[in-house]
């Protein structure tokens, strides 16, 4: 495990520890958390992560191109991130990355997902967001992430726009 500081934020240090099955259910409680004001918002009951069961959460933690992480900021679990990595050359993928509401807004997400990098690689990512948040699309525009293909409408509420980083 590396540890990764965000200058730009001044957060704390921010580490990424490897979950595995038993993980399921505490990662479905922090994705509920994190991601129920966007299922309140966007009524997005097939896509959104709170949404979700601990059996998809635990299939998803048993696929062996899965790594989750919890994000660790002193000694305190305050999201997950799910990387998808086949280790094959193919794009790496983002999806779902969870930050609870009471730790949001604080660099832990710019943090993480620089750690990431530094475990799966600098290159070759991707992952999707709702266009409708911009505070989302601005942070992956700063990482790097550059918007790709034609965006899904979802909804009236809800656009899907997709990412990728080189």
């Amino acid at each position: 495990m590396r540890s990764v500081s965000d200058p730009e934020k001044a957060v704390s240090t921010v580490t990424l520890q490897r979950a595995d099955v038993q993980d399921a259910e505490q990662i479905l409680q922090m994705q509920k958390a994190s991601f129920a004001p966007l299922l309140e918002r966007y009524q997005d009951y097939d896509l959104n992560p709170a949404n979700e069961t601990a059996d998809r959460v635990r299939a998803r933690l048993m696929q062996p191109e899965t790594y989750y992480y919890y994000i660790i900021v002193n000694g305190e679990a305050v999201g997950a991130i799910r990387i998808v990595d086949a280790k094959d050359g193919s794009r790496k993928r983002i999806s779902p990355l969870s930050v609870l509401p009471q730790h949001q807004n604080r660099g832990y997400a710019q943090a993480a997902m620089r750690e990431a990098e530094c475990l799966h690689g600098a290159e070759n990512w991707e992952l999707s967001t709702i266009m409708q948040e911009q505070g989302n699309c601005h942070l992956y525009e700063k990482m790097g992430y550059h918007r790709t293909g034609a965006p899904q409408i979802v909804s009236e509420r809800m656009t899907l726009v997709q990412y990728e980083k080189d």
